[in-house]
């Protein structure tokens, strides 16, 4: 029997990077995954606090070279990879100087959000795409972790939909409690809309304040796993309204069993 193939996206992970639970969470559940059996994949950014050296990071030559477009300027997309240390897993990391060369993740040390969160994010998220299409690898589930990755649920229901290595992949959007959209500038939804995307198909991101990641992201998602225990009840209430499967916030000692049991019934369903 083929091996299930779990793709994680994620905007931190242990030991690379640990600003938030979701480097924790990003480190522990795609080596759970495979010791119950599954293929992995796992993609993050490569951020200028990662130590190449130290982490042995080096470049795939065959995956790199790619341009993705932001604003109608093209960015080079570098991949490196490196062993995770104690488990026999790869992980690959987006490079780019303009966007990832910085000494800190979102903000600086000020603690102020860099003007260019959302251009980091929409290279982010194509990239990751695009990358998985060099593989060649077909994910029965595409976990995406935090805000950074909010517009791969999006892309793929709608850009890359006729796309034949995902066209059985269930999206899962794990919802953590830290987002930096207010910083956002307006011509967020120009920039966002790749590839010829027409406005009406970001809608799902266009809340009555503003921009709604997190909104967006779970709307077009297979599924929805909270992710932070702070989220209020509206999130869940507002979420299985809109018909989404949801996975409740999970304790610690439990949450990876409980990952792994709703990636199994979302597979299910496809069958």
């Amino acid at each position: 029997m083929d091996k299930k193939r779990v793709l994680i996206i994620t905007q931190e992970m242990k030991p690379y990077t640990a600003l938030s639970e979701i480097s924790e969470i990003a480190r522990k559940l795609p080596q759970y995954c495979q010791d119950s059996g599954m293929e992995i994949r796992v993609l993050m950014p490569r951020f200028g606090t990662i130590n190449e050296r130290r982490h042995r990071l080096h470049e795939v030559v065959r995956l790199s070279g790619m341009n993705i477009i932001v604003d109608d300027d093209d960015y080079p997309l570098v991949i490196k990879v490196a062993s995770l240390p104690g488990a026999r897993m790869q992980v690959y990391f987006l490079d780019n100087e303009d966007f990832f060369k910085r000494k800190q993740l979102f903000a600086d040390d000020d603690g102020k959000p860099f003007q260019d969160n959302a251009d980091r994010m929409i290279f982010f998220c194509k990239g990751a795409i695009e990358t998985v299409k060099k593989f060649g690898w077909s994910p029965d589930i595409i976990h995406c972790h935090g805000w950074m990755t909010s517009l791969v649920p999006l892309y793929l229901k709608t850009v890359y939909k006729n796309e034949p290595l995902f066209k059985s992949s269930k999206v899962v959007y794990s919802l953590y409690d830290t987002t930096y959209e207010e910083t956002f500038s307006e011509n967020f939804f120009q920039k966002a809309a790749i590839n010829n995307m027409e406005d009406n198909e970001l809608k799902e991101y266009k809340g009555s304040a503003g921009i709604t990641l997190h909104d967006g992201a779970s709307k077009l998602s297979d599924a929805v796993i909270l992710g932070s225990e702070s989220l209020n009840g509206n999130v869940t209430k507002k979420i299985t309204e809109w018909g989404v499967p949801v996975l409740g916030f999970q304790a610690e000692e439990n949450y990876l069993n409980a990952y792994l049991e709703f990636y199994n019934t979302l597979m299910e369903e496809k069958e």
